[in-house]
């Protein structure tokens, strides 16, 4: 039996009554009551606080055939703002949103090609993104950055391909902007994103194949992290003994054989092309180029084994495929499906990612979301995504 004072208790109802109007939107007092077993005096008290908080509105009434039309409530999205920044390998996005994911504004700028002034071009970039009058009694109540390696206590402890480890990027730029900083890794926020925008499930495992290959899990509706960060390095899994060296240190690790880094050089070493892009690569296995086709088969090759791996290990609801290769050729998705010849795969679902490169940048927002409401259950699942 939960015991505590009557302030705790009343915070406890207060954070329930506030997650219910977000994620039932609109919603009248009455309905709130019925929904959460509260008195009708305890609600009203409760969202007059919200209101007086300009976190909750009322926008109107109810269309009802008998009795007084109830007053319908709704999320002040417009409270504050957030920004969600992805620290690419290549490229650093930057996305601004409202309290409810919405109303978005995106830029995105060039990696440096070093660490050293990385506080500086982020806070350049923040600068840009900051909304001249917002007109919000909030302002900007929190910033996310997604960062392709292990995060662990806030802080980077290990980046394959950038050198992010010795720069307290958290603490800077708390300083710089007086609001609190998440540092969380890439294939996390993206199952945060898929979860809190597109799939309602509590068991997913998201497989984000970019530069590396990283598995955001979520395990009864609750992020996976392991004791220190390293739930989910997956790429850095061993596929091949003895095989190819990889920035961790060991050899054979899956993501040098199906990240996109290593099969976009694989193929341009095969054409003997300084570098190429997914565009040249799906143009030329629609002409039906060997070199792509034997590309293309190895992503499923490597892809079946990654999956197969996961689902013996996780068994979750779904698996999610975030890839510009299942972007580009949509069908291999069924292709990868088929590879998978256990019969104890057979009631998983596989499906692409439906948010694509927005994935970080939405688990981002929805990280920081509820933080600052400091609700645990995020939905914004009817939104019109960018």
């Amino acid at each position: 039996m939960i015991t505590g004072s009557k302030e705790l208790i009343r915070d406890i109802n207060s954070t329930l009554v506030l997650e219910t109007i977000i994620n039932s939107k609109p919603i009248s007092r009455a309905a709130i009551s019925k929904k959460l077993g509260l008195t009708k005096a305890t609600i009203s008290a409760i969202v007059q606080e919200l209101i007086n908080k300009n976190l909750v509105i009322e926008i109107g009434s109810d269309d009802t055939e008998l009795g007084r039309k109830p007053i319908l409530l709704s999320f002040n999205k417009k409270a504050g703002y957030v920004i969600s920044i992805d620290i690419g390998v290549d490229t650093i996005s930057a996305l601004l949103t409202d309290l409810q994911g919405e109303d978005c504004s995106l830029k995105q700028i060039k990696t440096p090609g070093s660490s050293k002034n990385i506080v500086s071009i982020l806070s350049q970039l923040i600068e840009t993104m900051k909304p001249l009058n917002s007109g919000s009694p909030y302002g900007l109540t929190g910033i996310s950055l997604g960062i392709h390696g292990v995060v662990y206590d806030n802080k980077v402890s290990f980046a394959p391909y950038y050198d992010l480890a010795d720069i307290d990027l958290a603490g800077q730029l708390e300083q710089l902007f007086h609001t609190p900083i998440f540092l969380e890794n890439e294939a996390n926020l993206s199952v945060l994103g898929e979860k809190t925008f597109v799939y309602d499930y509590p068991n997913i495992a998201n497989i984000s194949v970019h530069s590396g290959i990283g598995l955001g899990l979520l395990i009864h509706n609750t992020l996976y992290t392991g004791y220190n960060g390293r739930a989910g390095e997956f790429g850095h899994t061993i596929v091949e003994v003895d095989g190819r060296e990889c920035p961790c240190g060991n050899h054979g690790c899956l993501e040098q054989y199906v990240s996109e880094r290593a099969l976009l050089t694989e193929f341009a070493l095969k054409k003997g092309l300084e570098n190429v892009d997914f565009e040249i690569l799906a143009s030329m296995y629609q002409t039906g180029d060997k070199d792509a086709i034997e590309i293309i088969e190895k992503f499923i090759k490597y892809m079946s084994v990654c999956i197969n791996n996961v689902l013996n290990a996780y068994n979750p609801d779904m698996v999610i495929i975030n890839s510009s290769f299942t972007i580009f050729f949509p069908g291999l998705i069924k292709l990868v499906e088929q590879s998978l010849s256990s019969r104890m795969n057979s009631v998983t679902h596989i499906v692409p990612s439906a948010l694509q490169d927005s994935s970080i940048l939405l688990g981002g927002i929805s990280v920081v979301i509820k933080s600052f409401l400091g609700i645990s259950t995020l939905n914004l699942r009817n939104n019109e995504l960018l």
